[in-house]
């Protein structure tokens, strides 16, 4: 029995999933929008009447979705319960706020709640040639920003000044909206989701900067480059030398029919054969589409054989607390015979502001 056929309904609340399915990137409210797919009948967006026109303008509009207004004073709950069965098993998007998740189930006392990302998994798991596209129109994207660096990131200037220019650049390199910026210099290097600071950069600082964003397209970007101001400490160089030859191996074990874990574990043992497998505190990767993080994720205990058309970041890292970090990213795609970097900057260490 496929996962489609063990359940009733799917309730599709704003997020990835509903712009992948209708192209209606909806506002997350707490007034509920709700894509109701029931397994035998017409698909139903039920909106808020002060969110029918947007949803009427958007490419939902122009698929097989009757559009439903609700009221301010109705109960968008009941009238969601009103058009599936009493019983039986409902799907439920598995980004749903919990206060919705309860409402439904007070609606629908009879119905048995579960998640719809299993049922829907596939669909986003494989990307299609349009939506690796827009992947790697992302990837270029923000590779111009990283390749700008040189015009903002020096000694004297902050973390939070040169993270400002970043974000700006984003938006100007063909971006929607600015996701995340990590520019993270010296001892801060070593906390891998350090954001930005007041701390001023110095001469001999190795700095992390992972920056992405969402393109109009809804898809994103994610990379990660390490750069050093002036000379970089000696032990850090013998690291980075480890740590691109990790990535490479990573990025070199990626193709059909291997294992998601085969391809953490290519750039883990080189890592932990230098002396530093301590120091590589998390996975190597992570999938990307509509969302900055999806399946599959690259770790270990993921026996998941890779497919064609998967798109995923490799970004091995290193991290000497209280010292510095290095970590090098970018977006792959699993190809018919192989492997393809959508990311295209160079992965040596850039030395800057000599």
């Amino acid at each position: 029995m496929t996962k489609a056929a063990e359940v009733d309904a799917l309730l599709i609340t704003p997020g990835p999933t509903l712009r992948y399915l209708t192209g209606y990137d909806a506002i997350p409210l707490e007034r509920l929008t709700c894509l109701v797919i029931p397994a035998a009948d017409e698909l139903r967006l039920v909106v808020p009447s002060l969110e029918v026109a947007a949803a009427k303008a958007s490419p939902a509009s122009r698929l097989d979705v009757q559009i439903v207004g609700w009221e301010e004073t109705a109960d968008p709950f009941a009238l969601v319960a009103s058009m599936l069965p009493s019983d039986g098993v409902v799907g439920l998007d598995d980004q749903m706020t919990a206060s919705k998740v309860l409402a439904l189930r007070a609606a629908m006392p009879k119905v048995e709640q579960t998640l719809a990302g299993p049922v829907l998994r596939d669909m986003r798991l494989i990307k299609s040639r349009d939506e690796i596209t827009a992947l790697r129109r992302a990837a270029e994207a923000i590779d111009r920003v990283h390749g700008r660096m040189d015009e903002w990131l020096m000694a004297g200037r902050t973390e939070r000044e040169v993270g400002d220019d970043i974000a700006e650049a984003i938006l100007d390199e063909g971006h929607e909206r600015v996701d995340f910026v990590i520019v993270a210099s010296g001892p801060n290097g070593a906390s891998p989701h350090h954001e930005l600071s007041d701390r001023m950069i110095e001469r001999g600082d190795p700095v992390v900067v992972d920056i992405g964003g969402t393109m109009p397209s809804g898809y994103c970007s994610d990379s990660t480059r390490t750069y050093c101001i002036d000379h970089p400490p000696e032990e850090f160089r013998e690291y980075y030398t480890v740590l691109q030859t990790a990535q490479t191996a990573a990025v070199a074990q990626v193709r059909p029919g291997v294992s998601a874990e085969s391809v953490d574990a290519a750039a883990r043992d080189v890592i932990a054969e230098a002396g530093y497998g301590d120091l590589f505190v998390h996975r190597t990767g992570h999938g990307i589409g509509l969302s900055t993080h999806e399946e599959p994720y690259i770790v270990s205990g993921n026996s998941e054989p890779l497919r064609e058309g998967m798109v995923f970041s490799i970004e091995p890292g290193i991290y000497l607390p209280d010292r510095h970090g290095a970590r090098i990213e970018d977006i792959v795609v699993c190809t018919e015979d192989g492997v393809r970097r959508l990311n295209h900057r160079p992965r040596a260490l850039v030395v800057l502001d000599i």
